[in-house]
């Protein structure tokens, strides 16, 4: 099923229309609609690897990181997985209409807290193809239309998948404008971010660049899932074996992702015992290893370079690791709090105590004790996938799943109650 070109507006307009049958529609058919695209993930995913292919041999893919190249890139396993993703959500509670609350008013109107969804939902985001489907199978499910807009260099893949979803909503006897996408062109952005009245809100899943951008002319409410500047920090009571492979895993298993880690912080009591090993071990994985003094310092035969003011600030996208050396805890969460994106923090310590005061201190939407930062993920979390983790504190934080795409209704009955 092609999709044909529109404007922002028309895109928005079809979307909007789509909304309301949306909204209503019962579970049932909801649900029937990911069912339908499962299948038709598992029965066509040769066309979508086909896309995939023209997107990648592009020139402007070929100007790309390797670990970029790694977020657009799709295989049998990751198709697999977009399938198994969407089947996790079918099996998701359908928050819509779900009580909230209920209490009889002293005046006897009854009156109860419900979830409803937003309407329209345009996401704008960078590289991954499976976001199509992950937003798109999370909007659907949730009542709500989308507008997609991805980038202009996975164009083919995106509307590849784009179509079976849409192929799915029609075949489920859902309005076709449910799911809308945009060609990817950087002057969608200021019109998607404006369309008030059409628009309900904006998620933008990329960088701070992307972030930045929006923050300079929206008008339609956004939730930033926004850049990923996370932190490890090994205290002065951790275990260094297992503080070596959490340190190792979340900056070498996917360092393209806005989970992996972009800076190891460590306490000045063990960095001459811990830093040698592990800076080794990430070293040899092909990481560039910049580092304050006294990380250099502490770095054996490693070669590590000066770390600038700037690479504190820095989400790399790639194998590139910043590494500091601190005195306290103390010192520990004063520098993630200054330096960190609040997105996901890890800490790593045998001590309670210093879990809580971590846990505690730490502004961030995900905070882990003895874990990777690359758990943070909403299908991990349980919520089938997600559309992106908010930084932010105002409507949702963390994983942006089902219950993240609603907002409330307050529903009053009454028996002829007047107040005058």
């Amino acid at each position: 099923m092609a999709i044909a070109t529109r404007t922002v507006i028309e895109a928005c307009e079809s979307a909007k229309s789509a909304a309301g049958a949306l909204a209503s529609a019962p579970t049932a058919t909801k649900d029937a609609a990911l069912a339908r695209l499962a299948e038709l993930l598992e029965e066509r995913g040769d066309e979508v690897l086909e896309a995939n292919a023209a997107d990648l041999a592009d020139e402007r893919a070929t100007e790309l990181s390797d670990a970029l190249r790694d977020r657009l890139a799709l295989d049998p396993g990751r198709i697999a997985a977009m399938a198994e993703g969407v089947r996790a959500i079918i099996a998701l509670d359908d928050p819509i209409g779900e009580e909230l609350e209920r209490r009889t008013l002293d005046n006897g109107l009854d009156l109860s807290k419900v979830r409803v969804p937003l309407g329209v939902v345009a996401v704008i985001y960078e590289a991954r193809p499976n976001v199509t489907v992950d937003c798109a199978a999370l909007c659907l499910k949730s009542g709500n239309s989308i507008v997609l807009r991805g980038s202009s260099y996975a164009q083919r893949s995106n509307a590849a998948l784009a179509a079976l979803v849409r192929e799915a909503v029609v075949d489920s006897g859902l309005p076709e404008g449910a799911v809308e996408l945009l060609a990817g062109e950087r002057s969608e952005l200021e019109q998607l971010a404006t369309a008030e009245g059409l628009v309900e809100l904006v998620i933008p899943r990329g960088g701070e660049g992307l972030k930045q951008a929006l923050k300079a002319v929206a008008t339609v409410p956004v939730l930033y899932a926004a850049g990923g500047n996370c932190h490890v920090y090994v205290d002065a009571s951790a275990d260094l074996e297992m503080a070596r492979r959490i340190a190792y895993d979340a900056k070498v298993d996917r360092p393209g992702v806005c989970n992996a880690a972009e800076t190891l912080l460590v306490n000045a009591k063990l960095a001459a015992e811990f830093l040698p090993g592990v800076l080794g071990d990430l070293h040899g994985a092909g990481v560039e290893l910049v580092g304050d003094s006294r990380a250099r310092s502490a770095a054996g035969e490693t070669p590590v370079g000066e770390a600038t003011d700037a690479d504190w600030d820095t989400e790399y996208h790639g194998l590139k690791l910043a590494v500091g050396v601190v005195d306290s805890l103390a010192d520990a969460i004063a520098h993630v709090n200054a330096h960190g994106t609040g997105h996901t923090e890890a800490i790593v310590t045998s001590s309670d105590e210093a879990a809580a005061e971590f846990t505690d201190g730490v502004d961030a939407a995900v905070v882990f004790v003895n874990a990777s930062t690359r758990f943070t993920d909403g299908f991990v979390f349980g919520m089938g996938a997600e559309i992106g983790n908010s930084t932010q504190k105002l409507h949702a934080r963390g994983p942006i799943g089902l219950r993240e795409l609603t907002t409330t209704k307050y529903v009053v009955r009454g028996s002829g109650q007047v107040r005058g």
